[in-house]
């Protein structure tokens, strides 16, 4: 009896470890990335640019065979979803997911504002100091042009250009009159022109996506030939984020080994930047481990420790590619093969959250304006702060979910402190290890979404199963798994 016993415990322990051998692997990686960058460093005195992207170059390979299939899953997943629900369904599941992304976001921007009014991390700054800052480039651009940006790229001109480019507009200052050297500060008097910049406007993929599936839903039997079509799509797209998968311990070592190569001086972060960093990072651990869990099991009622450790692969994935659009297939894929979601759910919360839900994003902007504002010894009043809230939600919306997209996001909150964008530059020497803490709560707050929408939907998708549907819960294609090969 002790021998069956002994048996079946390690049978249970084998297939444990073969269920979360891509986790450790990938956990593995990053604190070998990390080992490894430091042996790197010390085997010589200063790294070239070039010779940190031969180290970086495995990276690189992974994050674009990662980007290469956002494209096709992002589009057939949502026509899928949409197309397959009962149009009252979609509406509501809509309308849930748009709450819960309302609700989590303003959570996290009125969080990371306390944290910040309540630690101080800000000293004033000496002129000196000011000016020693490593400089970072910005673009200028007004809070309006930015929103307005926002909406031109939900309506892309062309279909085919919004796959690979991205609307932006471009401030142009006047030229200095005869005579004058002074330059006209006002930037709504400078000329306005566009450009399309590289990068897929995911935003306007999605609108046209969700809309496109309404159309095939209300079409009935004439747009079933279509949807199947997608749903085909759609499993191909899956397999081979699958295959993909394997190779994400490999890509995440020499990412994270190249990041350590770059940076410059650690007494910086230990330094002035410290409590900066600290607060971000306590306001994301809270938010991203206290808040959404206890939101989690206010709504399901189960714990939500299972749920987390089920997503494992895909939070290690956006950390070490601080991307949360690359790290979608991924995250997809956790849901539906370890936490059972419904496809349905999944393939229609998901895409769109890794679009406008920016937890980490908006909490961070709101940390880093105001803790800017602190160095630079300006009093905020409640009405700037109110401000600051709004416009980092905003912000966050608009940030693009690619490596350090809030910095471009952030000087449109800065505007509306009255700060220059060039003050972004305080910020930059720890903003790419931060972006990765805030990209996993991203993944997170995403991932828990689906959770909450999958349990408030599961009767009506129950009843819609009972029709002859796609069975809830159940993944399409048996064949692939995400713990094994």
């Amino acid at each position: 009896m002790s021998t069956t016993r002994r048996q079946s415990k390690e049978k249970i322990e084998e297939s444990c470890f073969r269920h979360n051998l891509l986790t450790i692997l990938t956990i593995a990686s990053v604190a070998g990335g990390v080992i490894l960058g430091f042996i790197l460093k010390g085997s010589k005195s200063e790294w070239t640019k070039r010779e940190i992207t031969y180290v970086q170059f495995p990276g690189d390979i992974f994050l674009r065979m990662l980007k290469m299939l956002i494209v096709p899953l992002l589009v057939s997943s949502i026509v899928s979803a949409i197309g397959s629900l009962d149009l009252s369904l979609s509406k509501k599941i809509g309308f849930q997911s748009i709450a819960y992304y309302a609700a989590t976001t303003s959570m996290a921007v009125l969080q990371g504002i306390f944290w910040v009014m309540l630690i101080h991390p800000g000293k004033i700054m000496s002129q000196e100091e000011q000016t020693a800052s490593v400089h970072q480039e910005t673009r200028p651009i007004t809070t309006v042009d930015t929103i307005l940006d926002l909406i031109r790229n939900i309506f892309p001109a062309n279909l085919i250009e919004a796959t690979i480019s991205t609307y932006r507009s471009v401030l142009i200052p006047p030229k200095a009159l005869p005579n004058s050297t002074v330059s006209v500060p006002d930037m709504t008097l400078w000329e306005i022109k566009s450009e399309m910049v590289e990068g897929s406007n995911v935003l306007g993929l999605v609108a046209f996506s969700v809309a496109f599936g309404i159309c095939i839903g209300k079409l009935g039997p004439t747009g079933k030939p279509l949807l199947n079509f997608f749903d085909s799509l759609g499993e191909a797209v899956m397999l081979m984020t699958n295959w993909v998968i394997w190779l994400s311990p490999m890509g995440v070592l020499f990412l994270v080994a190249s990041k350590v190569l770059e940076l410059d001086d650690f007494g910086v972060i230990v330094g002035r930047l410290g409590m900066y960093f600290l607060t971000v990072v306590l306001g994301l651990f809270v938010h991203g481990f206290v808040l959404l869990p206890l939101m989690y099991s206010l709504f399901t009622r189960q714990l939500p420790f299972q749920f987390t450790m089920n997503m494992g692969q895909a939070i290690i994935t956006a950390f070490g590619t601080a991307s949360s659009s690359a790290s979608l297939p991924i995250s997809m894929a956790c849901l539906e093969e370890n936490n059972k979601i419904d496809v349905r759910v999944s393939r229609f919360v998901m895409p769109i959250g890794a679009t406008i839900n920016m937890d980490g994003t908006a909490l961070y902007e709101a940390v880093a304006a105001i803790f800017i504002a602190q160095l630079k010894g300006i009093q905020l009043s409640f009405g700037q702060i109110a401000a600051v809230s709004v416009t980092a939600t905003m912000a966050s919306i608009g940030a693009a979910g690619i490596p350090q997209a809030g910095l471009v996001t952030m000087v449109m909150v800065l505007d509306t402190l009255g700060l220059p964008a060039d003050d972004v530059s305080l910020i930059i020497a720890v903003d790419w290890l931060l972006d990765r803490f805030r990209t996993t709560v991203n993944v997170l707050g995403d991932a828990y979404g689906a959770g909450i929408v999958a349990k408030l939907a599961e009767n009506d998708l129950e009843i819609l199963s009972s029709n002859g549907t796609v069975e809830a819960g159940k993944v399409p294609n048996d064949e692939w798994h995400t713990t094994s090969m």
